[in-house]
């Protein structure tokens, strides 16, 4: 939606836009349209949920943004389509770049503007710009930073010109799609590592046999107490492999986001009590 509305504003034609067919959602089943289609009808584009659509309508370039579709070779060798890629590619090529280099303690990310062609975020780049990943940085915060560098490196290189690619040069890592069960708090993992799995966002464990949902951490600094054990609660704050992390921000089942304090004043846990089960 940034980038979109960033064509726009930049008096840039977008003669069409693409995006997933509307789906029901409630219990009356009222079909919803995508956040991409909301915002292409309220700038008073036309929205099509067919690739195909776009050699109908004399377009010279695609624009592909988070699409999570594969798009066939006959579309391809008709018209020519870049791609606002959440990586420094060949790093994080895929469906989840930005979660992938959160979890795995990247230092830096940024976002590549990219030739599109049949293989997983192969093709040769255009333009690419870096950024530090702030160590507290949640997920979310990350990508809408990304998406306003991805926006303006659009607008950027669609008015100067994109000029030639440059091959990808380096090892390439794959993001796979994050699975929820990966989103599990195991607390024999080390503090920092859980911390960036909270980061990531909708990081659970479970609470007398419930999930609790963990919506902001930060890691404690120092070792565990001696004869502590991974998943003990100590005060506000939770023994890991390492160490410990400290509850900001949980969600039990049922109940609103509260603070992990406030948390603890309802649940009354009792000496040597243990999240994870």
């Amino acid at each position: 939606m940034v980038a979109l509305r960033a064509l726009v504003a930049a008096g840039i034609e977008v003669p069409l836009v693409v995006t997933r067919p509307d789906r029901r959602r409630g219990r009356g089943g009222d079909l919803t349209p995508s956040p991409v289609k909301a915002a292409a009808l309220d700038l008073g584009l036309a929205v099509s949920d067919r690739v195909a659509d776009t050699l109908d309508v004399g377009v010279e370039l695609g624009v592909v943004v988070a699409y999570g579709r594969i798009i066939s070779r006959t579309v391809l060798e008709a018209l020519p389509m870049v791609n606002v890629h959440f990586s420094l590619l060949p790093r994080w090529r895929g469906a989840a770049p930005v979660e992938r280099a959160v979890l795995a303690g990247d230092s830096d990310t940024g976002v590549c503007l990219m030739a599109l062609e049949e293989g997983l975020d192969t093709g040769g780049v255009y333009h690419r710009a870096t950024t530090p990943i702030d160590e507290n940085e949640p997920v979310g915060v990350l990508r809408a930073r990304l998406a306003d560098m991805g926006a303006k490196l659009l607008v950027d290189a669609l008015g100067a010109g994109l000029g030639e690619t440059v091959p990808q040069h380096g090892e390439a890592t794959y993001a796979a799609k994050i699975d929820p069960g990966e989103l599990r708090l195991e607390w024999t993992q080390p503090a920092a590592q859980l911390a960036r799995l909270v980061r990531v966002g909708r990081a659970w464990t479970l609470w007398r046999g419930k999930r609790l949902l963990v919506a902001g951490a930060e890691v404690v600094p120092g070792e565990a107490p001696e004869g502590s054990h991974p998943g003990q609660l100590i005060d506000d704050t939770v023994v890991t492999g390492d160490g410990r992390l400290r509850l900001l921000r949980v969600q039990p089942e049922g109940r609103a986001l509260q603070s992990g304090v406030e948390w603890l004043r309802g649940a009354r846990p009792g000496s040597g009590a243990t999240l994870g089960s």
